[in-house]
């Protein structure tokens, strides 16, 4: 009897334990970390999904903010003839629409992330932080492609004789996108959670976002 109690009363070792976050900022990177395949994962099926059984695929990430912007130039730039001050209009509302498409669409989607994914965090634990951050990294991919763009013309507009000049204020870019991706990616993830017993703010958000823009 005293080997059997000695032997009940040993800890037991657990392979993972789950418990509430206790501290405010206590991201658990490490685990974060251990699952980067999952978010990887994650990362190209948002990234794929985006325009899957589409004809023209990825080349929408060029073509949409393109079209917008020649809309924004026509009406505010031709129409309504607001100054840029001095800028070409097609640079100006294409930096606006590329860096607005960005936050707008990390906001978006990161709120929908306890709705959409109801099933997956039923059945398998991983730490659930990693869902809305592949949604980052994917529309940061999407960033990348249309700066590339926008890029192309800055060069277009340069070699053409355009007052366009660079300045210092350009290394605050990285900055900005860190920015954008952390407002839209916390902002997103609290309003997921009040989503899953509001759904009337999805509605409100898609409002809202369409107005500030």
């Amino acid at each position: 009897m005293g080997k059997k109690s000695l032997s009940s009363e040993e800890p037991q070792q657990w392979t993972m334990e789950i418990k509430p976050v206790r501290r405010a900022l206590d991201i658990p990177f490490a685990e974060i970390w251990s699952y980067r395949d999952l978010m990887f994962l994650l990362v190209r099926r948002d990234f794929v999904a985006m325009y899957k059984q589409t004809i023209l695929g990825p080349l929408w990430f060029v073509i949409q903010p393109i079209l917008t912007t020649i809309v924004f130039t026509l009406i505010f730039g031709k129409i309504a003839n607001i100054s840029t001050d001095g800028l070409p209009h097609m640079l100006f509302y294409l930096a606006g629409i590329t860096c607005w498409a960005y936050f707008s669409e990390s906001l978006t989607k990161t709120s929908e992330t306890f709705t959409q994914n109801a099933n997956i965090f039923g059945k398998v634990y991983f730490p659930r932080v990693i869902v809305p951050l592949s949604i980052i990294i994917s529309n940061l991919i999407k960033l990348a492609i249309q700066f590339l763009l926008f890029l192309a013309f800055v060069v277009y507009y340069w070699n053409s004789g355009s007052s366009v000049q660079p300045n210092m204020a350009v290394l605050m870019l990285p900055i900005l996108i860190i920015l954008m991706g952390g407002i839209g990616l916390s902002l997103g993830m609290i309003i997921s959670s009040l989503t899953t017993k509001y759904r009337d703010l999805k509605f409100l958000l898609t409002f809202a976002v369409q107005l500030l823009m």
